[in-house]
C-alpha cells in the first residue's frame, strides 16, 4: 500500500477506536439514546452536505425502506446497545468485543445465506469464543448482574452488525457506497427519534462542554469522515486490506481509554484481545 493509504487505514482504525471513548464519556451523562440521537443526526447532516457538494444522489425515494432496515440493523440498534453497555464497561473492553463482529458476520452468512463454513473458520468462532471468557474473566471490572448484561449487549451488536452486513451485500449491489453511507444514518435518525424523546435527561446540568464536544467527535470525526476514508480505502487498496482495521480498532480503543479515561489495561484484557484477533484473522481469510 502506498504511504497515504497506510495513513488513512491508521486513521480509520483512530478514529473508530475513540468511538467507544466519546461514548463512554457522553451516555452516563445524557443517556445511551440522546447519545446515539445526536450521533446519527449529525453524522447524517454531513454527509448529506457533502453529497450535495459532489452532486451524488441519495436515492432515498426509491431506497427509503431499505435505509431504515440497515439503519436499524447497522446503526440504531448496535450504537444503542453499545452505548448502554457503556453505562457499565469501559471503552477499552467494549472496543474488543466489538471486535467481534466478523465472527458473527461469518455465523450470519452460514445461518441466512446457507453459505458453507471451512472447518478454519469454524475453529476461529470457537477461539473468539474463549477469547471473550478470557477478556471476561479476567477483567478488571467487578462481576456484576450489570456487567454481565452489558457484556451481553455488547456482543448483541457484534451480532446486529454481522446481520447488516449480510442484509447490505444482499440488498445494496450497485448503490453508491455513499449513498448507503446517509441512508443508514438518516434512517437510524427517524427510528431513534420516539426512543430519544421518551428518555430524554430530567436536568439540563448533564449537558457539559465535554459532553457536547463528545457527541459531535463520535459524530464528524468517527461516523461521518470515518466513512468517508472506508470508502477511500475501499476503492483505492479493496475491502480486503480495509478489513485489516479490524484488527487495529480495539489496540486505539485501549489506547484513548487508558490516556484519557485512565482505565486499567491489564494482562486478561491483552490476552483476551490477542486471542480474539487470532480468530478474526482465522475467519476473515485476510491475504496480503
Amino acid at each position: 500500500m502506498k504511504a497515504k493509504d497506510i495513513a488513512a487505514l491508521f486513521g480509520l482504525a483512530a478514529l473508530w477506536g475513540a468511538s467507544f471513548l466519546f461514548i463512554r464519556i457522553a451516555s452516563p451523562a445524557i443517556g445511551p439514546f440522546l447519545t446515539i440521537q445526536g450521533r446519527v443526526t449529525i453524522a447524517a447532516v454531513a454527509l448529506l452536505i457533502y453529497i450535495f457538494i459532489i452532486g451524488q444522489s441519495t436515492r432515498w425515494r426509491q431506497l427509503w425502506k431499505q435505509y431504515l432496515i440497515i439503519g436499524a440493523l447497522n446503526a440504531a440498534i448496535p450504537f444503542t446497545l453499545i452505548a448502554t453497555a457503556s453505562l457499565h464497561l469501559n471503552a477499552s473492553i467494549l472496543a474488543i468485543i466489538n471486535s467481534m463482529t466478523p465472527l458473527f458476520t461469518a455465523l450470519a452468512v452460514w445461518g441466512w445465506m446457507k453459505e458453507k463454513l471451512s472447518t478454519k473458520k469454524w475453529i476461529g468462532i470457537f477461539v473468539g469464543i474463549i477469547g471473550v471468557a478470557i477478556l471476561v474473566g479476567w477483567s478488571p471490572i467487578p462481576f456484576t448482574s450489570e456487567v454481565i448484561i452489558a457484556i451481553l449487549l455488547s456482543i448483541l451488536s457484534t451480532v446486529s452488525y454481522g446481520f447488516a452486513g449480510v442484509y447490505a451485500k444482499k440488498t445494496f449491489d450497485g448503490v453508491p457506497p455513499l449513498s448507503v453511507a446517509y441512508g443508514q444514518q438518516i434512517g437510524a435518525t427517524l427510528l431513534l427519534i420516539p426512543f430519544t424523546l421518551l428518555n430524554l435527561p430530567k436536568s439540563t446540568s448533564v449537558f457539559t462542554p465535554i459532553v457536547g464536544l463528545s457527541v459531535v467527535g463520535v459524530a464528524l470525526l468517527c461516523t461521518a469522515i470515518g466513512y468517508l476514508l472506508y470508502f477511500y480505502l475501499i476503492t483505492s487498496v479493496g475491502p480486503t486490506k480495509t478489513l485489516s482495521v479490524t484488527f487495529m480498532i480495539p489496540l486505539f480503543g485501549m489506547i484513548w481509554g487508558g490516556v484519557f479515561l485512565n482505565e486499567q489495561i491489564t494482562i486478561g484484557m491483552i490476552a483476551g484481545l490477542f486471542v480474539i484477533l487470532g480468530s478474526i484473522f482465522l475467519i476473515s481469510d485476510i491475504k496480503k
